[in-house]
């Protein structure tokens, strides 16, 4: 079964969460297993997750390879991914590890220099998510009853320009890019959505089409 645990007593901690989690230091002092579990911190709270499955994993990969094709096909595409990366929302003093980055390679190929070791948004031109039970409501547009700011709230509020997020609940089986933050409110005030079975064609400055034949829903 999957799990979320979300710490909420701050106090108990030798330091605050964002800041353990800048250091590489959270995992270690909440004691989780290396088996894929990630903490994050997400409107300023620790949340814990379990690995992905198969199947989640796979949403990820097909993403990946659409955009790989494309740069194997044109040596002009500027685009390139990395999987699992952490990506440093200083302003907000966040850490999230998005399922996928997709970077600017001049970028990418900069931060390579200078041995980066986590992101920062304005290196950031897509983020990407793909929900499972443990994390939609964290990668969703929050709903009126969640009080604390979700990833799609932080994203937009430190301007990443694009989030895609592929979220595998049966009631909804679809995947949605969102556009046009608005870093004040940490909304996104555009957005277009695909259902499974639905090509995603990702828009210039990308130009990337995505098939979805196989995503399914999770159980």
């Amino acid at each position: 079964m999957s799990v979320m645990a979300v710490v909420h007593r701050h106090s108990e901690l030798p330091g605050e969460p964002y800041d353990l989690w800048m250091r590489d230091e959270l995992t270690d002092i909440l004691d989780l297993p290396h088996d894929g579990t990630r903490a994050e911190i997400i409107g300023g709270e620790i949340v814990v997750a379990p690995g992905p499955k198969l199947a989640h994993s796979l949403i990820v990969s097909d993403i990946h390879e659409a955009i790989a094709v494309a740069k194997a096909a044109d040596s002009e595409f500027r685009w390139l991914c990395v999987q699992t990366q952490d990506l440093n929302l200083s302003d907000i003093h966040d850490g999230y590890i998005p399922d996928l980055c997709v970077l600017d390679r001049d970028i990418a190929r900069q931060a390579r220099r200078d041995d980066v070791h986590k992101l920062l948004p304005h290196q950031l031109a897509l983020a990407v998510e793909v929900t499972s039970p443990s994390t939609a409501a964290e990668d969703r547009q929050p709903g009126a009853r969640r009080v604390r700011p979700s990833k799609w709230n932080g994203y937009a509020r430190v301007g990443i320009e694009y989030y895609l997020i592929a979220d595998r609940d049966p009631k909804v089986a679809a995947a949605t890019l969102f556009t046009v933050p608005d870093r004040e409110s940490g909304t996104y005030r555009e957005s277009v959505t695909w259902k499974f079975g639905e090509t995603i064609d990702l828009p210039d400055p990308f130009g990337v089409s995505i098939r979805t034949d196989e995503w399914t829903p999770w159980e």
